[in-house]
């Protein structure tokens, strides 16, 4: 069980006083993973202060992170890392949340008022028949929103009520899987990592090891259970699943990431977004298809030479492997 914590001093004076402090915020519960975000996880915490309650997940860090969540006045839960998708769904099952509605975030998101006040509207509303929402993010790179080069719009779906979601489970890249109707929220959240670029590259690289996992799956004909579905008349993830299986993944290995960057960069207009457009478009959309597809044809490579190592040791007579 997670720890519990309270957001006011003791004292029944103090306790009417939280009382009704808290009954003014929204009734939501906000779920957030952690692993070494102290330079994160406050901006975060303060963009959410509207909220009733927030739960911490952390995944052992060594940092700051579970002491500047708990001076917020966060559930906070240290929780062995299993995996992207494990860990939501993990937490999904088993925290005691307070609330119907459910927004999960990443550390380095930030939940503007604009969007805040929409939340509020639409989870209050009687008459909303939808169980989840697709949040639009805007993404900030070395202190710069990039809107073009694909990554604006970019909806998510973040919002959803308890019962209704799941994430899929997939090795990276999940998604919430949605047993009933959604709808849109047009003011955007912000995601805002403050952490150093050597951080975003060790990541990636992690990331790039679990896509050419995904890859041979998926090359093999294998399906993930509880997947969102490939659609491509569906909703944006929908979309970019069906491009992603009947597209990406039939270009040649070597070449996709040049398609790619001149697609995001050029054709998308990623240069209008200056300095740090052309960085993160060097590094995302060419660095970071070009290190998947490597380790792909390096996954095949030693998957090859496994096939031939045993083939060889098959053919060793019998009165040889004797000796």
């Amino acid at each position: 069980m997670p720890v519990q914590f309270m957001y006011c001093a003791e004292g029944s004076m103090s306790k009417n006083r939280c009382s009704t402090a808290n009954e003014a915020k929204s009734p939501l519960s906000v779920l957030v993973l952690t692993r070494n975000e102290e330079c994160n996880i406050r901006g975060c915490l303060e963009s959410l202060t509207w909220t009733r309650e927030v739960f911490v997940v952390d995944s052992e860090s060594t940092d700051r992170t579970v002491e500047i969540a708990k001076s917020y006045g966060a559930k906070v839960l240290v929780h062995p890392f299993e995996g992207y998708s494990a860990q939501r769904n993990w937490a999904l099952a088993n925290l005691p949340f307070s609330y119907d509605w459910i927004l999960v975030l990443d550390a380095d998101e930030r939940i503007p008022a604009q969007l805040s006040e929409q939340i509020a509207g639409v989870i209050s509303d009687s008459k909303n028949d939808n169980l989840g929402f697709y949040l639009n993010r805007r993404f900030f790179f070395m202190g710069r929103w990039l809107k073009h080069g694909g990554l604006y719009p970019s909806w998510i779906l973040r919002l959803f009520r308890r019962e209704a979601g799941r994430f899929d489970n997939r090795l990276v890249n999940e998604h919430v899987v949605l047993t009933g109707k959604h709808g849109n929220l047009q003011k955007p959240f912000d995601h805002k990592d403050l952490r150093p670029l050597a951080e975003w590259v060790g990541r990636h690289n992690r990331y790039a090891e679990l896509e050419a996992e995904e890859y041979l799956h998926e090359s093999s004909g294998l399906a993930y259970p509880q997947a969102i579905p490939a659609c491509f008349w569906g909703s944006q993830p929908e979309r970019k699943r069906w491009t992603k299986l009947y597209v990406w993944n039939k270009l040649p290995l070597l070449i996709r990431p040049f398609l790619f960057f001149i697609r995001n960069y050029v054709l998308r207009g990623g240069f209008l977004d200056g300095k740090p457009g052309f960085i993160y478009h060097i590094l995302w959309s060419f660095w970071y298809p070009f290190l998947v597809s490597a380790k792909v044809v390096e996954k095949i490579k030693n998957q090859e030479q496994a096939k031939g190592a045993v083939v060889v040791s098959g053919d060793v007579p019998a009165a040889a492997r004797e000796d």
